[in-house]
């Protein structure tokens, strides 16, 4: 007897630690309880599940909104817990209220679970649960149970009887003609979804004459949320009832006095074309396109914009060419010039994608002193738009063109007397490489590049640098032994000691990306050469240059060429020279210890361990300064 009853407590045991946690003062332990219900579920079985967990958490929903959405969360994955698809519908009163809370994001929660588990009802069980619920959401006082009701209609209409069907059809109906504002929306967002389950005969009768009193609603929220159903609408209908029915609202639409309804039907514009086909297209929607890139306000200008492409490409092919030039180019250039830099930002992302359509001598005469003027934009993603399109204008009017016309404005704007221009036109260089090939850079814009090192301004010299880590990155390392290096090479000579610094700090991040050969070979001699240098400020860098090479080096160029230089600028007249040499002295001897550690030495001597523990401590500071190296094998 006492063993069962022992048995009964442990039993209880996980249900009073639940409830114990869901009444305890801190939210935190309250929103942990509620994501281990699975867990819980699962050792107390389903039928207590059903019988003592589920009325419990239905009797319990007054909580913090975090803990509610965990809660809403959780049930829409509880039907294995509950018994299966059988016994699904006891988890709908929980999630009910849970639909009726103020918190939207927690209503919005239980209606996605709400939705989910509704496909996992029977047809019996539908409508003897799911939907009297729905009726009971849709028909409540407050105005938060009717809301959470319009994003159930269409998960529960389809298998409906047909006596049910026009049941649900008369509360959505209510809905959409409901006095708070916050409803009508809800009905005008889930009128589209609705409409695809509706029968083709109720769509006309029913569902259209909702749409068109929507579209008139004296709230602007409403009419926006409206626009989003015309494409699934339209979408349904033959040609002749989109044009009775539908294009009469959308053409209000589009010239509606409030801008975010406008903005809306922009934003929604290619959905809207190819519902409504080509014929529509070509009388009604090229007209309202007009209108709304020319829109007085700049947000339904932009939204605009960014639709031009993909709304030219899928104009009918017959009057495609036409329709642009005279329709939609006196527009587009209007907006290439617009006082707003969205706008002008937004246009640049799309005009290049006009190339393939107007063909070569379209672009040519058209779109290039369109580019030109975008090239020179003083926004800076207006530049960057049109460079990183230039790939499309290429394939359309070729390389050739390109250089004679959109090229020399990029050589223009390298040279601009404003650093900020130049900096910006840097930053491009690795996109244009990648886009015009290595042969036309070099022929090009590889003069222009290396320019950039001797500049007066520091910012341009350092940008200059890490450009050129990026184009060997892109081209190549023969590209760089060929090309960059011995222009590099040069520099360590120039009058100018910020030149010289300048080569050292191009080695600097040019060793990131080159292999060890290329590094001993061709840099390392140089930067040896350079601490004879007569300004102590190259001399230290040389210092600085050598302790960043080491860990590419092998172990025996190191102790053969490194170590002696920095043994002799440890020497040195000037303090900062003899600094820097002793730190790089320092990371020289660590990466002996490592060497050494490698091939055989205890690694249990306490000074090896801390020589471990040191070149560990130098890598990580190291990659904290973007200098992520691999350490070298040992030879």
């Amino acid at each position: 007897m006492a063993a069962s009853e022992q048995a009964g407590d442990d039993s209880l045991y996980p249900i009073a630690v639940l409830i114990d946690e869901l009444r305890n003062e801190d939210v935190q332990l309250r929103l942990n309880s509620i994501k281990k219900l699975s867990t819980i579920a699962l050792a107390l079985g389903v039928e207590r599940t059903r019988k003592e967990l589920i009325p419990f958490l239905t009797d319990t929903i007054y909580d913090e909104d975090e803990v509610l959405l965990a809660l809403a969360e959780q049930l829409g994955s509880f039907t294995p817990l509950v018994g299966g698809n059988e016994h699904v519908h006891c988890l709908l009163p929980p999630l009910e209220s849970l639909a009726t809370v103020e918190e939207t994001v927690v209503r919005d929660k239980a209606v996605d679970s709400l939705r989910i588990i509704a496909a996992q009802h029977s047809a019996s069980d539908l409508e003897t649960h799911f939907i009297p619920l729905v009726k009971r959401l849709a028909a409540g006082d407050w105005f938060t149970s009717r809301t959470s009701s319009c994003g159930l209609f269409s998960v529960c209409y389809p298998r409906a009887s047909s006596s049910v069907k026009a049941e649900l059809r008369q509360h959505f109906r209510n809905l959409c003609g409901d006095d708070t504002p916050m409803v009508r929306r809800a009905a005008a967002g889930k009128l589209g979804e609705f409409a695809k389950v509706v029968e083709p005969e109720y769509l006309k009768s029913d569902l259209i004459p909702l749409f068109t009193a929507l579209s008139s609603d004296e709230q602007d929220s409403v009419r926006l949320l409206a626009v989003e159903a015309c494409s699934n609408m339209a979408s349904l209908l033959e040609p002749d009832d989109i044009e009775q029915l539908i294009m009469p609202t959308l053409r209000e639409a589009a010239h509606d006095k409030s801008w975010r309804v406008r903005y809306m039907v922009a934003d929604k514009f290619n959905e809207l074309q190819k519902a409504v086909g080509p014929e529509l297209t070509k009388n009604d929607l090229v007209p309202a396109f007009q209108s709304l890139l020319k829109d007085c306000e700049a947000e339904v200008r932009a939204a605009s914009a960014h639709k031009v492409k993909d709304f030219c490409q899928n104009l009918p092919a017959d009057s495609r060419e036409q329709i642009i030039m005279s329709n939609i180019l006196p527009c587009v250039k209007d907006l290439v010039s617009d006082g707003n830099q969205h706008v002008k930002s937004a246009m640049a992302s799309v005009i290049m994608g006009l190339s393939p359509i107007l063909g070569k001598d379209g672009t040519i005469e058209h779109l290039l002193p369109l580019f030109l003027t975008q090239l020179k934009d003083e926004c800076p993603e207006v530049r960057l738009n049109i460079i990183s399109n230039l790939d499309c204008v290429n394939e359309v009017i070729g390389i050739k063109q390109l250089s004679q016309s959109l090229l020399p404005a990029i050589v223009e704007l390298a040279e601009d007397t404003k650093w900020r221009v130049r900096l910006a036109i840097i930053e491009y260089m690795p996109l244009l490489a990648g886009q015009l090939g290595q042969e036309f850079f070099d022929e090009k814009l590889n003069t222009l590049c290396m320019t950039w090192l001797v500049d007066h301004v520091y910012a341009i010299r350092e940008a200059a640098t890490l450009n050129l880590k990026k184009l060997v990155e892109k081209f190549d390392e023969d590209w760089a032994q060929k090309t960059v290096i011995p222009k590099i090479t040069q520099m360590a000579t120039d009058q100018n000691y910020l030149h010289r610094m300048t080569c050292l700090f191009c080695f600097n991040v040019l060793s990131q990306v080159c292999s060890e050969e290329l590094v001993s070979k061709m840099m390392l001699p140089t930067i040896v050469a350079m601490a004879n240098d007569a300004v102590a400020n190259v001399r230290f860098n040389v210092a600085k240059t050598l302790q960043i090479l080491i860990p590419k080096l092998d172990q025996s160029v190191i102790q053969i060429k490194v170590k002696p230089c920095l043994e002799k600028l440890k020497t040195d007249q000037d303090n900062d020279v003899q600094f820097y040499a002793l730190e790089a002295l320092d990371v020289t001897d660590k990466w002996s210890v490592y060497f050494r550690t490698t091939n055989g030495i205890n690694r249990n001597d306490p000074r090896v361990h801390y020589g471990i523990s040191r070149i560990e401590k130098t890598v990580a500071s190291w990659r904290r300064h973007g200098l992520d190296f691999a350490v070298p094998k040992t030879k």
